[in-house]
């Protein structure tokens, strides 16, 4: 019997992750033996001497590294949550051994004859949707993955997966650092005119916590750097800070600029040898979208809506500033702060007025019940489950009505050292079938907001609000996942379908009957006045042209980054200036965006960062339909779970949202809700 934990059955409630005994020295030699035996595990499809079948070969191979999955997504969700040196210095050995693997596995040829031999014999199997689509995926992967591939270009392509494997990590772990060396560090009072008093607080803890006695500390995260910019009224410091987050991993120890270049020529290179002209024509023909044209037009449609829109904005904007006594010209560094000012005039009231009324702990039980009003779930604190950090917690999540238990949910909310920055879920288990068992999902909302002080709780933004209905929005589509196998469940759709289910959910946070759960004077008791929820609605759309504009900018981007010949891309803020040239309000003024964009050069959205914007015209389409039938109409909610959330990835996106909505989405329906279309 080993002594590893993570190759032994968890002790932990439920089988989750026991955090509280996996040691790092674990991660390494865990992840070999289960390579070992992934690998037993193939051999023995390639070996069977039966006629290849749909179970002998698709679901063997589907179970054949589980365990291997289960430990390497512990690794890396740590690695992005707790990350530390050491489990830096380990993705970057780990991530080679891994990519070694998988090439193996996908360029097998033995292996590839018997899934072949199945997709071609697939109509003597009389499979189901859901087998179809899985043989399917299976097949399709091979081929994207090189099975058809001459020796010489799939040994060329292993290189490639190996060099890629590591080039990732470095990178979001070269923008978190460069992030984290940044401190704004404040020692004359009067520098803090103008901040709300919940974000001096914030940042005299910070400084508390440094050993920065009598000292008030700014940060780029978020609830540190968002209101800076938003109401410092010292400019100086504001532009201080903007330059800051602008240059994060560039022209510094942690520059990400050859790392930006290298991996969009390895990216470039894989497509070419898999037969595509660009990495983004190779993403694309697995998304709803299909082709770079179609993403491409659909941007240009909404950059054609926003850009005038915009320039109008920001012509208000300075405006506004000059009857303010302004009389410089208007910078990124004073759009945050003259934008505030011009929204409470014109709307009478300020953001801040809104955050007394969003404790944290509210606001979660609030969110809590709004997911029991709509899908019948329960969520439990459960102390008996293991977690990473004691900021964390872990909910043991019940069906309301049956009882039954649906899944474990962990919650992280608040910046520290080897976190990155930013917002996400992630699973550390999917829901599906694992050998012969219906595994429940374990998942996590990890979050960045605004810390408690010794003095008031942890008082959210309005934004903050909408990323936790957000995050929790993907958390649903992974708990109510009702599929057989792990490869379909939850949130593995294709990527322009993936965030519906979390961006539909930002709609609640703007309506009176879900307020009323939980908006509540942390201080008072009492519940957020009618009048401030009706200026927050009329505010809704304020600045939408600048904040549409800005979206479709990184869209493009990406695509551009993804489409060009690399060969002729030398310097990565030349680029992203021509890049970005027709969507941009103002010049650069710091490094390029591109050296800490981690969605497309760490993450999961090379080719399909747009997917924000396609999904917003899902989300504003779905949500017509509950606000026609009732906010928490039980058969609407049924069925959007039935036809959405519990499908995953077992048959195409189109065909689900057809049976849900009865018909297609409405493409004109995001710029409807936005007020830049007549309704």
């Amino acid at each position: 019997m080993t002594d590893n934990i993570l190759l032994q059955d968890s002790p932990a409630p439920y089988g989750a992750p026991p955090f509280d005994q996996i040691k790092e020295s674990d991660y390494m030699p865990a992840i070999k033996v289960a390579i070992e035996e992934a690998r037993a595990n193939i051999d023995a499809i390639k070996t069977n001497e039966q006629d290849p079948t749909f179970d002998n070969v698709i679901v063997a191979l589907e179970m054949a590294s589980l365990k291997l999955g289960t430990i390497t997504s512990i690794f890396y969700n740590q690695l992005s949550a707790a990350g530390t040196d050491k489990l830096e210095k380990l993705a970057e050995e780990i991530g080679p051994i891994n990519a070694a693997f998988s090439s193996d596995v996908s360029l097998d040829e033995d292996l590839f004859t018997k899934v072949k031999s199945v997709f071609d014999n697939k109509e003597s199997f009389n499979l189901n949707v859901e087998q179809h689509t899985l043989l399917e995926d299976t097949y399709i992967g091979f081929v994207r993955s090189g099975a058809l591939l001459d020796e010489d270009k799939k040994s060329r392509l292993r290189e490639i997966s190996q060099e890629t494997s590591t080039l990732g990590p470095q990178f979001m772990n070269n923008s978190k650092k460069s992030a984290e060396a940044f401190e704004l560090i404040i020692e004359d009072e009067a520098d803090l005119a103008g901040l709300p008093t919940t974000a001096i607080a914030g940042a005299l803890a910070a400084a508390e916590e440094k050993n920065y006695d009598g000292k008030w500390l700014f940060t780029l995260d978020y609830p540190s750097f968002g209101p800076f910019l938003t109401y410092a009224d010292n400019r100086d410091l504001r532009e201080k800070m903007w330059r800051a987050f602008g240059n994060r991993a560039y022209k510094d120890e942690f520059d990400n600029s050859d790392l930006v270049l290298q991996i969009v020529r390895l990216r470039d290179e894989r497509a070419k040898l898999l037969g595509y002209n660009t990495h983004a024509e190779y993403v694309l023909e697995r998304r709803m979208a299909k082709k770079p044209k179609t993403v491409i037009d659909f941007s240009e449609k909404l950059a054609a809506a926003y850009k005038p829109a915009a320039e109008k904005e920001l012509a208000t904007l300075k405006e506004f500033a000059a009857e303010s006594d302004f009389n410089d010209e208007i910078m990124p560094w004073d759009v945050g702060y003259y934008s505030e000012k011009l929204k409470q005039k014109l709307f009478d009231y300020s953001s801040e007025d809104l955050r007394p009324y969003f404790q944290l702990e509210n606001v979660l039980e609030g969110v809590f019940t709004h997911f029991s009003k709509l899908f019948g779930l329960n969520f439990t604190p459960a102390d008996n489950i293991p977690t990473w950090h004691k900021d964390v917690t872990a909910y043991e999540v019940h069906n309301d009505d049956t009882g039954k238990f649906i899944g474990v949910l962990y919650a992280d909310f608040y910046p520290r050292t080897g976190k990155k920055s930013g917002a996400w879920k992630t699973s550390y288990r999917d829901q599906g079938l694992e050998g012969d068992t219906m595994r429940e999902p374990v998942v996590a909302i990890v979050c960045n907001f605004t810390k408690p002080t010794k003095d008031t709780p942890s008082l959210l933004s309005f934004g903050e609000v909408t990323t936790l209905f957000h995050e929790m929005g993907h958390a649903t589509h992974a708990l109510l996942s009702n599929v057989t196998y792990t490869s379909h469940s939850g949130t593995s759709v294709l990527w322009d379908f993936v965030e519906l289910p979390s961006q539909a959910q930002e709609n609640w946070a703007y309506k009176k009957e879900t307020l009323d759960l939980f908006a509540k004077h942390y201080e008072t008791g009492e519940t957020i006045p009618v009048e401030l929820i009706e200026k927050v609605n009329k505010a809704k759309n304020f600045m939408v042209g600048m904040g549409g504009l800005r979206q479709v900018s990184f869209g493009l981007m990406d695509m551009k980054w993804h489409s060009t010949d690399p060969a002729t891309i030398t310097d990565v803020a030349e680029f992203e200036d021509m890049a970005t040239e027709d969507t941009r309000l103002f010049p650069r003024l710091a490094g390029p965006m591109s050296t800490s964009f981690s969605h497309i050069f760490a993450g999961g959205y090379a080719a399909g960062y747009y997917s924000y914007k396609w999904a917003e015209v899902l989300d504003a389409d779905t949500f017509e339909l509950f606000e026609q039938e009732g906010l928490y109409n039980k058969e609407v909610a049924k069925k959007y779970c039935d036809e959405i959330l519990s499908k995953g990835g077992s048959e195409p996106p189109e065909v689900l949202y057809k049976r849900f909505r009865g018909r297609d989405a409405d493409p004109d329906a995001l710029l409807r809700r936005e007020g830049l279309l007549a309704a």
